[in-house]
């Protein structure tokens, strides 16, 4: 039951934890520096003209007036841009700024306005939004905001659940998605000065649920076997169709998804990693979050999986756990046999964060607080009792329990067995990876050392991994900004294989074997 929806029957105080108030820091993560530009090429052109004035010797209508100026091919106005064209011209001396999509003019503006472009990567715990010049491409501003549909759960499962309840319920879940976009829209504009009017063009990437949430398709097929989307293709819409609050002529593209739960967010971080996964013989991209996506490259060949690893790796479901905000615990070390932790903004402990949650586990494997099995052990300083049971002590307000580590094994367990089949599947070691790709936001600021300690990740070579943030982000801006690169993910999409794991005979018996912190030598599957 939600908490909004209990009632007290006597006087009562709530406390809200300050994990829970703490300012969030890093839902956006810039990445700018680590990818390459792309030459501008909207779907959204704008021309800045100057036509004749009306007369009784040339009185042509204010269109025809529009075509005879416009350097290419137009067929056709959009309605609300015609109603905006006489005003426009005869305002602004017979002047205007006029906006191209294909071979229709959709807005009418006065002269030397801007036209901006949204770009959203709509994830399950967090949707992240850039906002972009159409005309240069540059990025004007970013911002990050948990996703409102976690009120409905913080896994794609629950949500599906919901969604089938009914159309109401998919309705909710469906305007909660739009109302993330709409919020990023207007604070991201009006951040720059501009309007929400200003949007002419937004690009959306989520993996299929999220996707298929968000454009009211049916999800009931999505939660069994053998989990087909509805389509996989791009979707090109009106945005009034979605009731976003955006020029009443913008369009939105959702990008291609690949099968089961691997959409079109992977497709998006796959784009943006092209240039370092394209020129090595086998790279794997590893797009953490709560669903992960797995991408295996060999030789051309693209292998994609996805690995239901839950919200643990982020702080979510963990007892004293919170998002990257301000007194997060993001790192944790030994020094002299005792836990030492360091915060975001180096304020007072208020809870732990995803990072460093996996630093906690594998300093205590190495101080021998915890077992091979993930067991908390005794007689040590950093071991206590809460409730009757045994933790890990970061802080005095901040502990990590029995079941926060179980939660962790659980998710870590998920990933690296989506790893190892993959790479069984083309007969592949551990060792025969050359990249060892690393998206996502909280992949940004996980440590490499931690996650290899804790079997998370294969024991490659340091200089065989690379962190690239948000991925996803910068592929959906790239999108955005270009429709050349709206082509290449839908090819890109086309030449990847979906492998379905979770359904193998051998999934299960490799996951419990991945549960355990057991060391795994280089090239051997765990």
């Amino acid at each position: 039951m939600r908490a909004c929806r209990l009632r007290p029957r006597s006087d009562c105080v709530v406390e809200i934890a300050k994990r829970s108030l703490a300012a969030v820091v890093r839902t956006d993560v810039r990445t700018d520096a680590l990818f390459p530009s792309v030459p501008p090429d909207p779907a959204v052109i704008a021309h800045e003209l100057s036509v004749a004035a009306a007369s009784l010797a040339d009185p042509l209508s204010d269109f025809e007036r529009l075509q005879r100026a416009l350097p290419g091919p137009v067929g056709s106005i959009e309605l609300l841009a015609a109603a905006e064209l006489a005003e426009t011209l005869r305002g602004h001396h017979w002047r205007a700024r006029v906006f191209q999509r294909g071979s229709a003019i959709v807005a009418v503006r006065p002269p030397g306005r801007q036209s901006a472009g949204l770009a959203i990567d709509l994830g399950t715990t967090n949707v992240a939004g850039v906002l972009i010049d159409l005309a240069s491409g540059a990025r004007l501003a970013a911002l990050g905001i948990e996703n409102p549909q976690s009120a409905w759960g913080g896994d794609v499962i629950s949500r599906l659940n919901y969604a089938i309840g009914g159309r109401s319920c998919a309705q909710e879940l469906r305007q909660a998605a739009c109302t993330a976009i709409d919020a990023l829209g207007h604070d991201l504009c009006r951040a720059v000065g501009l309007h929400g009017a200003d949007i002419l063009d937004i690009a959306v990437c989520a993996n299929t649920a999220m996707q298929h949430l968000l454009l009211g398709l049916p999800v009931r097929q999505l939660g069994r076997a053998p989990f087909v989307a509805a389509l996989r293709d791009a979707v090109d819409l009106p945005a009034r169709e979605l009731g976003l609050r955006v020029a009443p002529a913008a369009a939105v593209h959702v990008a291609p998804n690949i099968g089961g739960f691997v959409g079109s967010d992977h497709v998006a971080a796959l784009l943006a990693t092209r240039s370092r996964w394209a020129g090595a013989a086998t790279s794997l991209v590893v797009d953490i979050g709560t669903n992960t996506e797995i991408s295996l490259i060999h030789h051309g060949r693209i292998l994609s999986a996805s690995c239901p690893s839950g919200p643990a790796l982020e702080g979510g479901h963990i007892s004293c756990g919170m998002r990257a905000a301000e007194g997060a615990i993001e790192r944790v070390w030994l020094n002299d046999g005792r836990l030492c932790v360091a915060t975001i903004g180096e304020r007072p402990a208020v809870g732990v964060c995803g990072s460093g949650i996996l630093d906690a586990i594998a300093a205590a494997l190495q101080a021998g607080l915890l077992d091979r099995g993930g067991r908390i052990g005794e007689g040590h300083a950093d071991i206590v009792e809460i409730g009757g049971r045994r933790a890990i002590q970061l802080a005095p307000e901040v502990h990590i329990s029995q079941a926060d580590i179980r939660a962790v094994q659980l998710a870590k367990a998920a990933i690296r067995t989506g790893i190892d089949l993959l790479l069984e599947q083309l007969a592949l070691a551990p060792r025969d990876v050359d990249q060892f790709i690393v998206a996502g936001a909280f992949g940004s600021y996980i440590d490499i050392g931690s996650a290899r300690a804790i079997g998370l990740f294969p024991p490659l070579a340091p200089e065989r991994f690379a962190r690239v943030g948000n991925a996803a982000g910068v592929g959906i801006t790239w999108m955005l900004a270009s429709r050349a690169e709206r082509a290449a993910a839908r090819e890109l999409a086309a030449r990847c294989s979906y492998v379905e794991l979770s359904t193998r005979p051998e999934f299960q018996k490799r996951f419990m074997k991945s549960i355990g912190f057991a060391p795994q030598p280089e090239g051997v599957p765990s």
